[in-house]
Order: C-alpha cells, then sequence, then structure tokens
C-alpha cells in the first residue's frame, strides 16, 4: 500500500534549549534560513505524501502560523518590491496538506504517534522527528520507501554508534538480510553499553504499519510514566517483521544546542547563495584560533 501520510510529532518543551525555547517552539528553530521543523515537512512533500499531521501542544502556535497565510506581510513584500521573499512565503503556505492535533499531555513518543491514530486510520504511514536532520544525495524516507516496498513491512531508520553512546538510543538487535538491511529481533530503550543488543541506533524516520497503534495501546508506560515509541515496536515484532535500514548520507542531532550548531553549519556551507561566503569567513577564523 502506498504510504500517503506523515506524522511529526512536535510537542515537546524543548527543555534543552532553554531558555531559547521559553516561548519558541524547538521545531522552530532555526537551521540556516528556515526552521528545522519546515525540513522534514518539505522531505515529506518531495517523497509524494499528502497530508502531514503535526502532533502540538500549548505554546506550539508559532508552527500553525509559518504554514498558514500572513496577507499583511505578503502585502508588505509585494509594496516593497521583494518578489522572491513573496514567492517564497507563499510557497511554504502552500506546501502541504497539514492537520494538526493537540497532545494535552507530554507522556511519550509513543503516546504521541498514538495521537494521530484517528487521522492515520487504517493504512501504513511515514514518522519523522525534526531534531534528527539528514544530509543525504537521495532523500532518507525515499531510501527507506525502497525497501518497505521490497519488504511490505515496517521500516526504521538505523545507523551505528560508539557503544558508550547506547544510553542516547534505542537500540536493535537484528540479522542481516541484506546490504544495510536488517530483521529486527529486539529493540531495547537507551541500553547500558553492556546490556545493548548491538550498536545500531535508532534515528528519527519510521515508516510504519497500523497494527503499531494496537501494539502502543498496550505498551506500558516507562519509569517516568512515558509510552516509547521503541516499547511499541517491540511489541509489534512479536507479530510482524520490522526491519532497520542502515541509511547512506550524514546524520546531526539538532535535538542538542551542539548538534544543532553542527548542523547549521554543515548546511550552511552547502548553500547556494552564503556557502562560499561562509567556508571563507570559516577559513579566517580557523586561522585565528
Amino acid at each position: 500500500m502506498k504510504i500517503r501520510k506523515a506524522v511529526i510529532p512536535a510537542a515537546g518543551w524543548g527543555t534543552r534549549f532553554l531558555p531559547a525555547t521559553k516561548a519558541l517552539p524547538k521545531e522552530m528553530l532555526p537551521l540556516v534560513d528556515k526552521p528545522m521543523i519546515q525540513y522534514v515537512i518539505e522531505e515529506a512533500v518531495s517523497c509524494d505524501l499528502e497530508q502531514i499531521i503535526v502532533i502540538t501542544s500549548l505554546g506550539k502556535g508559532a508552527i500553525e502560523d509559518h504554514f498558514d497565510r500572513d496577507f499583511e506581510l505578503e502585502y508588505f513584500l509585494e509594496q516593497k518590491g521583494e518578489k522572491r521573499l513573496l514567492k517564497e512565503v507563499r510557497r511554504i503556505a502552500e506546501l502541504a496538506n497539514i492537520c494538526y492535533i493537540r497532545q494535552r499531555e507530554q507522556l511519550g513518543l509513543g503516546h504521541a504517534v498514538l495521537a494521530a491514530r484517528g487521522l492515520v486510520g487504517d493504512e501504513p504511514f511515514a514518522v519523522f522527528l525534526p531534531d534528527d536532520v539528514f544530509d543525504a544525495e537521495v532523500l532518507l524516507l525515499k531510501q527507506m520507501l525502497d525497501v518497505y516496498q521490497r519488504y511490505n513491512g515496517s521500516v526504521i531508520a538505523v545507523r551505528r554508534v560508539a557503544r558508550e553512546e547506547s544510553r542516547r538510543y534505542g537500540i536493535i538487535g537484528a540479522r542481516q538480510v541484506e546490504e544495510r538491511v536488517y530483521q529486527v529481533l529486539d529493540v531495547v530503550e537507551k541500553p547500558e553499553p553492556d546490556e545493548a543488543p548491538s550498536d545500531l541506533a535508532i534515528l528519527g524516520r519510521y515508516i510504519l504499519t497500523p497494527e503499531i497503534f494496537a501494539a502502543l495501546e498496550t505498551t506500558a508506560p516507562d519509569r517516568r510514566g512515558e509510552i516509547q515509541l521503541s516499547g511499541g515496536l517491540k511489541q509489534l515484532l512479536q507479530k510482524q517483521p520490522v526491519y532497520g535500514y542502515e541509511f547512506e548520507g550524514k546524520y546531526y542531532d539538532a535535538g542538542t544546542p551542539l548538534g544543532l550548531l553542527k548542523a547549521t553549519v554543515s548546511l550552511a556551507l552547502d548553500h547556494p547563495e552564503m556557502g562560499a561566503e561562509f567556508k571563507e569567513f570559516l577559513r579566517r577564523l580557523a586561522a585565528d584560533l
């Protein structure tokens, strides 16, 4: 079945970015010249997904405003003769069919995905985490869609990490079935290094079958009272195959200030308008260190 819908969880507090996120949603923090959530929505649209479901919470109105028409701004830009900027702000408003669901309590990633059940319905769907930034020649979801078509099962993005980093990720136990593709045998959320079943960590792109909702409904909360998506995946793989795809490309964890800075620098170097000048600036800066 064709993947038509994307779920984007964007309801978290963004505490690691305080005080910057006291009044600004973390998902609206800029990566070069656009907010990080715009990158994932553009990725979804480029993969021919038809409906975007954003899970929000109190204080996230700036996300809706960003993807809506702003007639006053458009009029101002038109009067100033800023044709390029006018075209861009109109493009953003027409980018996708976006629906918003309010998550009243932040009870984990699995709980956020479960909130989309009514709009997703009984069909497979994609999940994008806005603060996981991927820079690849072929969009990561397009790579994963190829795997989904071959195996007709849930697909999660993974990459190899150092064992000491396992505490930061969900880690899969797996059996390789082809180059870069693994059948998932187990999922452990943030294990200690000596308890990790492998060095393959789950990242922020998923293609999930609708059976994940029933699995999440019966997933017990963790010690913090949160329902983790990894817990739902652990239950799902008892009933149907789940696959891990070791993606090709660069990855940045923009969910931390340092990671956001690294992603910004990397993307800025490739920017068609400012990349060359920025690269020269970094050369001069490095010479002064």
